[in-house]
């Protein structure tokens, strides 16, 4: 690990990939670019998770039906967020090539983060669109198999699939809010740094007031 690190790399090293890099603008656009997603959503979300009062069933057939336009959409959309994520791990991969310790902490763990975001929302979002949008809950077969298993995997119900895809919702914003924090924190950790370096150059510069004292005796 210490080879891959770039110890020598410091926040005024040229080759410094910081918080005002493009690459760090790579990170940051497609993170929040999900989260706007993820905001437009929430509405729809809100009555499933964070509300006690009973939810009806012409609300799941509304949800359903927005949930089906989503998935069935054309095939350029797909194209393009598999695009925007990909700009997001390529950010990611050029701040982490010869990492500076910075780079390795603050951008290592935005990439846990942003590789965990992906996988919940391959394994939990995309794998409950297309059962939503295969109208598997209205086929016969579903309807006479009431424990719900296909071939020894268990199928949910319609709302408890709805209400953990709302719940994957909200996981994927707190780990991209996550990814966000990340990279505040790294912007902070080298403002704190050029702060420090900036008042150590002052007290050299100032004289002390001892020396101040012994100058006005010569005089």
């Amino acid at each position: 690990m210490g080879s891959y690190i770039d110890y020598s790399k410091t926040t005024k090293s040229k080759d410094y990939r910081g918080s005002g890099s493009f690459a760090t603008f790579m990170i940051i656009g497609p993170t929040c670019f999900f989260l706007g997603i993820l905001f437009a959503s929430f509405p729809y979300d809100f009555p499933l998770l964070w509300t006690k009062e009973p939810v009806t069933d012409n609300y799941y057939d509304q949800l359903e039906a927005h949930l089906k336009f989503l998935h069935q959409s054309p095939p350029l959309i797909g194209r393009m967020l598999n695009i925007i994520v990909s700009v997001g791990f390529f950010g990611l991969f050029i701040k982490l090539f010869r990492p500076s310790e910075a780079n390795f902490l603050f951008d290592g763990a935005s990439l846990i983060l942003y590789t965990i975001g992906v996988a919940v929302y391959v394994s939990n979002i995309v794998k409950g669109l297309r059962a939503i949008s295969s109208g598997l809950w209205d086929s016969d077969e579903f309807r006479a198999n009431r424990e719900g298993r296909f071939d020894g995997e268990v199928i949910l119900g319609r709302e408890d699939s709805l209400k953990v895809l709302a719940a994957s919702n909200t996981i994927l914003a707190l780990v991209l809010i996550g990814v966000l924090v990340l990279q505040a924190g790294q912007w902070y950790a080298e403002k704190r740094d050029s702060d420090d370096e900036a008042a150590a150059k002052t007290d050299k510069v100032e004289p002390s007031p001892s020396s101040k004292a012994a100058n006005k005796k010569k005089q």
